[in-house]
C-alpha cells in the first residue's frame, strides 16, 4: 500500500472516531523537519504518529523525535499498514 494511501486510511479513522488532530507537512521554510506525520490527542494521550509503508525507513531524525515526545509522556510510533487492526484494537476499545 502507498503511504498516501495509508494516510488517508488513518486519517478517515481519526475523523470517524471525532479524534483531534493535525496532519504535519514537513519541509517548508517554516516547519521542523522529523515530526511525525500526523499529532493526535487519542483519549486524552498525545500521539505522534509516523506513517510508513512495508518497506519505509524512519531518519535518524524522525527517531530522535519519537525517543523525545516518549521521554515527555507521550505516546509516539511508526504505525505500518500490517500493523493497523492492532493499532486500532489498542487505542480504540
Amino acid at each position: 500500500m502507498k503511504e498516501s494511501a495509508f494516510q488517508k486510511k488513518v486519517i478517515d479513522y481519526l475523523k470517524a472516531h471525532d479524534v483531534w488532530y493535525v496532519k504535519y507537512w514537513a519541509g517548508s521554510k517554516f516547519t521542523k523537519e522529523g515530526v511525525p506525520d500526523i499529532l493526535a490527542c487519542i483519549n486524552g494521550t498525545f500521539h505522534g504518529i509516523e506513517l510508513k509503508n512495508e518497506i519505509g525507513q524512519p531518519s535518524q531524525l524522525q527517531l530522535y523525535n519519537i525517543k523525545k515526545i516518549k521521554e515527555s509522556g507521550g505516546e509516539a510510533y511508526i504505525l505500518r499498514p500490517q500493523g493497523f487492526e492492532e493499532w486500532k484494537s489498542r487505542w480504540f476499545i
